[in-house]
């Protein structure tokens, strides 16, 4: 395949040009102006933009024990349909992954689907209880990528102590949903405003904020790298911030939906497709992850791509399942929001979707030079459509942004020199 006249970026390598890019076999084989086609397939990337795949490392793919939600294969495919070569899987499956076997199963199940790759992430602790470790060592023997208790987190210190002790070890990452369960309890909405219009019980900033304190601590103790999972508060990301300038080891990432939504988008209609975990919170929380996402102190962004079943969102608020379904939408509502607009450049765009995500996971860098492995997201930035069913590969449909117009999306995706999404469409 030869790919020509395409706007190529990537600032590992300080590339930013119009060229060609030559894909042979796994890899690529030649980046230049003008190279002659030969016996090649051209696909011609006038007015695209060309980009190291992309890597989404939080998602739940609900396979084993909730595939009426989501399976591996229709995972897969939301995620090959958003542009990715490489997603991040979180643990609490049923049973919960958190053995070497478990992490094996989601890693050749992904292999079958010959798409967008599986990378597991496996509990810190069994069964994701908070009670012991789990078997961490094992897990990464057969290709675990990090290691996380997502849905609740570790609410004991001295258990997180111990799990950040022990992966440290094994330079990983542990990922950190912060939330203080006894604080968040019976919330659904963010407290404040949001809480009292709509007549529901809270969710404070603080059961966020108090656990990330917790756990940046316990990375100074324990010199473990820690990445706090979707970050929802402008006090969240300065403590980030702070930990960083003190030199610890501490990464964070953010949503599309806390990016781009907040808490005044839920009126008293109660669109339950808005209710997630962290919830939506104030519009000034969300001006300051933008600025954390421009200016870098935001690492990565992220779907949290959580599917449910429609028996699940279509009742009360109160009792709806947590969670937007994320992977069709994210580039489209990065490009309309803030790239195109000039809010953010294509290179921090880069930087947050494709380059971040493989070093706090420990994947081997993927760059648009001679001799890297052809993982390749073509964009197509003027391409227009309207978030409707019809546009998502998800088993679930339970999207906070259906109905959203958006300019730019995937065009084509290469995952080890294979054409998967051709045109826009799976293949």
């Amino acid at each position: 395949m030869l790919i020509r006249n395409v706007r190529s970026i990537d600032p590992q390598v300080g590339l930013d040009d119009v060229l060609d890019v030559r894909i042979v076999g796994k890899r690529i084989a030649e980046v230049g102006a003008g190279l002659s086609a030969g016996d090649d397939e051209m696909l011609d990337g006038t007015g695209k933009v060309l980009v190291p795949g992309l890597v989404d490392m939080h998602v739940h793919f609900r396979e084993p024990g909730f595939e009426y939600k989501e399976d591996i294969a229709s995972g897969v495919r939301a995620a090959t349909k958003g542009g990715f070569s490489d997603v991040a899987t979180m643990p609490n499956t049923d049973p919960v992954t958190d053995t070497g076997t478990s992490v094996r199963y989601q890693i050749d199940r992904g292999i079958e689907e010959k798409k967008t790759r599986v990378r597991p992430i496996g509990a810190l602790t069994r069964g994701e209880k908070g009670e012991a470790l789990a078997e961490i060592g094992d897990m990464i023997e057969a290709g675990a990528v990090g290691f996380s208790d997502d849905g609740h987190g570790v609410q004991s210190a001295g258990m997180m102590r111990t799990c950040m002790a022990y992966v440290s070890q094994f330079d990983r990452a542990v990922i950190a949903h912060s939330e203080v369960d006894s604080l968040t309890k019976n919330g659904v909405v963010n407290e404040g405003r949001a809480s009292t219009r709509l007549g529901m019980f809270g969710w404070p900033a603080l059961g966020e904020e108090l656990e990330i304190m917790r756990d940046i601590e316990l990375c100074r103790l324990t010199g473990c790298p820690l990445h706090v999972a979707h970050i929802s508060t402008a006090r969240s990301l300065e403590l980030v911030r702070a930990a960083k300038a003190d030199g610890l080891p501490v990464t964070c990432e953010v949503t599309p939906h806390h990016l781009f939504l907040t808490e005044d988008d839920i009126t008293d209609a109660y669109e339950t497709n808005l209710k997630m975990n962290p919830p939506l919170r104030t519009p000034d929380d969300a001006v300051a992850l933008i600025e954390g996402l421009v200016d870098g102190s935001i690492d990565c962004i992220v779907t949290d791509h959580a599917p449910h079943a429609k028996h699940e969102k279509d009742c009360e608020f109160e009792i709806a399942a947590f969670g937007t379904i994320g992977l069709e939408t994210s580039l489209p509502l990065v490009l309309t929001n803030l790239v195109l607009p000039g809010r953010l450049s294509w290179q921090r765009l880069v930087e947050a979707m494709a380059i971040s995500p493989r070093r706090i996971l420990r994947l081997d860098p993927v760059k648009i030079e001679a001799g890297s492995r052809a993982d390749l997201t073509l964009v197509d930035p003027r391409a227009t459509f309207t978030v409707d069913l019809d546009y998502l590969e998800s088993k679930s449909t339970n999207s906070a942004f259906l109905g959203a117009e958006l300019t730019g999306r995937p065009a084509d995706l290469f995952v080890s020199g294979r054409h998967v999404l051709v045109c826009g469409e799976v293949a």
